[in-house]
């Protein structure tokens, strides 16, 4: 599973609830990634999940002007203009605020996969504050 982003809702808007998901809501797993601090094999509990496609994307950050590449995931609500279809090699701006600098910023597609996505509910490894996550796999 991957990192998404940080949340403080069970429920993303814009997208269709899952409606076959490798992993049903309550769900115990734990979690591989480690996008952050603590978060490599910590705990997690599914909370919902989504049906979606997943972009990659390098972005330039509109905060330091570092390119970051190959960041994972983004979802069309979270892309601005919203179109229903993105193509590998389209250019960009984002809405999502994953990471520093990365609103409104401009990126380029560089992978697309098919969802789902998930949100979870964990307890970080290293003591931080358990909160909700949405996780992309």
């Amino acid at each position: 599973m991957e990192m998404h982003k940080h949340s403080n809702s069970k429920k993303v808007s814009g997208l269709k609830k899952a409606k076959h998901p490798k992993y049903a809501i309550g769900t115990k797993v734990k979690l591989s990634a480690d996008h952050m601090e603590g978060m490599k094999g910590a705990a997690a509990t599914i909370v919902n999940a989504y049906d979606s496609k997943l972009y990659a994307v390098n972005y330039k950050s509109t905060t330091d002007k570092k390119v970051v590449k190959d960041h994972k995931w983004v979802t069309n609500d979270e892309i601005e203009g919203n179109r229903k279809e993105y193509k590998k090699g389209d250019k960009v701006t984002l809405s999502a605020d994953h990471m520093p600098g990365m609103k409104n910023s401009s990126a380029t597609i560089v992978e697309i996969r098919r969802g789902p996505a998930y949100i979870v509910n964990y307890q970080p490894t290293n003591g931080d504050k358990k909160g909700f996550y949405n996780i992309w796999y």
